[in-house]
């Protein structure tokens, strides 16, 4: 298992990812910057205009100008380490390369579950309230952006609930696997050896491609929000989780319920009746999948992403008084 793990777990490799962004880093930034405005002005020619536009607007919500403190970190500053590892470094100057160092930012990386006091960028953060300080960049998307290809049809997998992941001190978790675990719907398992859980819960890593076997996979948030959702919803399997609290550049707050995944309650109290439902009715169940995989779709173009990432930014500085 450790080695079909190791070199066909369905994650993203590193090596490439590391290889491809750390030659971007040594390479002038006047490269990038000379082809700037050329490219956002490209924009409004696209035939898809109006669907970056509306993505933009989506992960940057602010309206009102607003002058960042004077504390604030330049875009030259950026470095890694401390709280900015490899990936958030990477993944954040991928985009801020293409602008002027002298541009300044709040840049807070991280799981960030808060809504910050100034407009600041981040990789997550919560749906509900006035999130329009919280500015999404599309950051750790080695991690959380996934997408698998899924050769088993969904009447072919095992009509159960699968769930492998980190359980550790997560009240939500742990109250899922109290409830669930010696359920005959579900095949439940904590990946981390601790002295919080139950050592019975206690599995090996499975490979993502070995979830595929199930019809359903349990989404249930971690520290913000579901790594595996995306995955997910690329497969013919189902994700089944609560109405989610955050989001990502995945845009999970535009997530549909009984739609694009099946909602169960916060308590869980009717995820039995949930994924019977679905068992005996999987023509609605084909079409949470066809739905989900058409959502999906839209992350795939890796063009237009980055286009729209820099006009996410070139927005925040627009309305940080800065451009």
């Amino acid at each position: 298992m450790n080695l079909r793990f190791l070199f066909a777990s369905g994650k993203n490799a590193k090596l490439p990812y590391y290889i491809r962004n750390y030659s971007k880093v040594i390479l002038p930034k006047y490269l990038f910057q000379s082809r700037l405005a050329s490219k956002l002005n490209s924009i409004s020619s696209r035939p898809d205009a109006e669907y970056i536009i509306s993505r933009v607007n989506y992960y940057n919500k602010l309206e009102a100008v607003q002058e960042l403190p004077e504390s604030s970190q330049r875009f030259s500053d950026l470095k890694k380490g401390g709280e900015v590892k490899s990936v958030y470094f990477l993944d954040a100057y991928r985009i801020i390369s293409w602008f002027k160092g002298s541009y300044k930012w709040n840049y807070v990386p991280g799981d960030v579950i808060h809504i910050p006091d100034v407009p600041s960028i981040v990789k997550s953060r919560p749906i509900a309230g006035d999130n329009k300080n919280s500015v999404v960049l599309k950051l750790e998307k080695m991690r959380h952006f996934i997408f698998l290809k899924d050769n088993l049809k969904f009447n072919e997998k095992s009509n159960k609930l699968i769930f492998r992941g980190k359980v550790d001190n997560k009240p939500h978790r742990i109250e899922f696997m109290e409830k669930y675990f010696h359920h005959p719907l579900c095949d439940l398992g904590n990946i981390t050896n601790n002295n919080i859980t139950p050592p019975e819960w206690t599995v090996e890593k499975s490979t993502l491609y070995y979830h595929l076997k199930y019809k359903f996979i349990l989404a249930l948030e971690g520290n913000d929000v579901a790594s595996n959702l995306k995955w997910i919803m690329s497969s013919n399997s189902i994700a089944v989780m609560p109405k989610p609290k955050f989001e990502t550049w995945f845009m999970e707050g535009k997530l549909i319920a009984n739609q694009h995944y099946i909602e169960i309650k916060e308590d869980y109290s009717d995820l039995e009746e949930r994924l019977n439902y679905f068992i005996e009715n999987p023509e609605e169940a084909h079409q949470i999948i066809k739905n989900a995989n058409e959502y999906v779709s839209q992350f795939f173009n890796k063009e237009r992403e980055h286009l729209i990432g820099l006009a996410v930014m070139n927005k925040y500085l627009e309305k940080t008084s800065q451009k």
